[in-house]
C-alpha cells in the first residue's frame, strides 16, 4: 500500500497536527496529575483527592486557576519581550513532538498514513537544532523582567542549557555512527527486535549503546530544568528564577512548556534508544517500515494501535522516572552542576565516541555482519566501559565509599580500644 498523496496528504497532515497537539495537551494534564500522585506517594500522603473521583479533576481546577488569576506586568519590564518569552519557551517542545514517529503506518482507503506529522529528512539534527531554541525563552524572560532574581535565573538557565546541550548532542554521535542515518523512522526500523532484513541490529540501541543512553538520559533531564537540575528557578536561592515576575497564563505557559519538554524528552529517549514503537519479542517483519517507504507485511489498524500503546508505555515510563528522580535526589549546587557537565560529561563522551568508533571499525573489518552478534559484541564493550566509567567517576565516594568508611571506622575503634587498654595498664602499674 502506497502513502497518501495530493489532497489526501494535506488533509491527513492537518488532522495529524491537530490530533498530536491534543494528545500532547492530554499528556500534560495526566502528567501533572501523576506528578502530584508521585509526590504524595514519596511523602507518604494521598495526593489530590478532593476534586472529582480520585482527584482526577484537579487538573481542570489548576487550569481554571491559571486563567482566572490576575495578569501582572512589572512597570519596568520590557513588555514586548516579556510577553514573547513564554511563547518562545513553549514553542520548541511543541514543534519537536511533530517529528517523532508514534506508531506503525495506518492503512486507509486513500493510502498509508504514517504516524508522524513531519518526516523531515534531517531527523535528529532537526531535533538538536530546535531543542537549542529553548534557551532563548529562558534568557529573554530573565532579562525582560528587569528583576535581579529573574536575571540570575536567566543566566543560570542559559549556562546550564548550553552546557548540557553539548552533552546531549555528543551522546547521539554513537547512534549516528551505528545507524548511518538521521531519519527518525529509519532509526526505529533499525532497532526492530528479532527482525530479519538489511541493517537491522535486532535489539534496541539502549543495549549496544548503554553508555550513550545514560548520558542522553541525564542530559535530557538537565535540559528540562527539573530537580535536581532546577538551578534556574531554585526557590530557596532566587525566589522563582527567570519566571519570578510572571503570573496567570504567562506563568501557565512556562508550566506547560516544562511538561511539554518532559514528555518530548521521554519520547525522544524511546525513539533513540528503546526502539520507538517497536514491540519486543514480536516478529518485526509484520510492521517494519523501510527508508524507501515500502512496508514489509500489510499494515492494519490493530498493528497501529498496538504500536501506539507500546510507544506510550515507554514514554510514560521515562516521565515517571523523571518524577521519581525529582522527589528523590536533592538539588545540585551550581558549581557541581557545571563541573558535572564540563569536567565529567564532555571529556567522558569524547573518549567514548573515539572508543566506539574504533570498536565499530574493528567489527566491520572483522567481517561481522549487522545483526544480533554485532549488537552483542557492542553490548559487551559498553558494559565494560560502563564499569570503568563508574569507578573513575565514583572515586570511592559511593560504590567503594561505604565499604571504605566501614573499614576505617572499624580500624579507628580498634585503635581507640588498643590505646585505652594501654592507658589502663599504665594506671594499674
Amino acid at each position: 500500500m502506497g502513502a497518501v498523496t495530493g489532497t489526501a496528504f494535506v488533509v491527513a497532515t492537518i488532522l495529524k497536527t491537530i490530533v498530536f497537539f491534543v494528545l500532547l495537551l492530554l499528556g500534560v494534564a495526566l502528567a501533572t496529575y501523576m506528578e502530584r500522585k508521585v509526590a504524595g506517594f514519596m511523602q507518604d500522603r494521598s495526593g489530590p483527592n478532593r476534586v472529582g473521583p480520585l482527584g482526577i479533576l484537579q487538573v481542570m481546577a489548576d487550569g481554571l486557576k491559571f486563567i482566572l488569576k490576575e495578569e501582572v506586568t512589572p512597570g519596568a519590564a520590557h513588555k514586548k519581550f516579556f510577553v514573547l518569552a513564554p511563547a518562545l519557551a513553549l514553542f520548541p517542545a511543541t514543534v519537536l513532538f511533530g517529528v517523532i514517529p508514534l506508531g506503525s503506518p495506518l492503512p486507509t482507503r486513500w493510502g498509508r498514513v504514517d504516524m508522524i506529522v513531519a518526516d523531515v529528512p534531517i531527523g535528529f539534527l532537526y531535533v538538536l537544532a530546535i531543542a537549542s531554541l529553548a534557551v532563548y525563552g529562558v534568557v529573554m524572560a530573565g532579562w525582560s523582567s528587569n528583576s535581579k532574581y529573574s536575571f540570575l535565573g536567566g543566566l543560570r538557565g542559559s549556562a546550564q542549557m548550553i552546557s548540557y546541550e553539548i552533552g546531549l548532542a555528543m551522546s547521539l554521535v554513537p547512534v549516528l555512527m551505528l545507524a548511518g542515518n538521521v531519519e527518525m523512522p529509519v532509526l526505529v526500523s533499525m532497532q526492530q527486535s528479532f527482525a530479519a532484513g538489511p541493517a537491522t541490529y535486532g535489539m534496541w540501541f539502549m543495549l549496544p549503546l548503554m553508555v550513550s543512553g545514560f548520558f542522553f538520559l541525564v542530559s535530557g533531564l538537565a535540559e528540562t530544568n527539573r530537580v535536581p537540575f532546577d538551578l534556574p528557578e531554585a526557590e530557596a536561592e532566587i525566589v522563582g528564577g527567570y519566571h519570578t515576575e510572571y503570573s496567570s497564563m504567562k506563568f501557565g505557559m512556562f508550566f506547560l512548556g516544562e511538561y511539554f519538554h518532559l514528555i518530548t524528552t521521554g519520547a525522544l529517549i524511546a525513539v533513540f534508544f528503546l526502539g520507538g514503537w517497536d514491540i519486543p519479542f514480536w516478529q518485526g517483519d509484520n510492521i517494519r517500515v523501510l527508508a524507501d517507504g515500502t512496508v514489509i507485511g500489510e499494515p492494519t489498524w490493530w498493528k497501529t494501535l498496538l504500536t501506539l500503546i507500546a510507544f506510550t508505555a515507554k514514554t510514560v515510563f521515562f516521565v515517571a522516572f523523571f518524577m521519581f528522580v525529582r522527589w528523590t535526589i536533592p538539588r545540585f549546587r551550581y558549581d557541581q552542576l557545571m563541573d558535572l557537565g564540563w569536567k565529567v560529561f564532555i571529556p567522558a563522551l569524547m573518549a567514548y565516541i573515539m572508543l566506539m568508533a574504533v570498536a565499530i571499525y574493528a567489527l566491520d573489518t572483522a567481517g561481522i555482519e549487522v545483526g544480533i552478534a554485532y549488537s552483542a559484541a557492542l553490548l559487551g564493550i559498553n558494559f565494560a566501559l560502563a564499569l570503568i566509567l563508574l569507578f573513575l567517576v565514583d572515586r570511592g565516594r559511593l560504590v567503594r565509599g561505604a565499604t571504605a568508611k566501614t573499614r576505617n571506622r572499624a580500624r579507628a575503634e580498634a585503635a581507640a580500644a588498643a590505646a585505652g587498654g594501654s592507658e589502663g595498664d599504665l594506671h594499674a602499674r
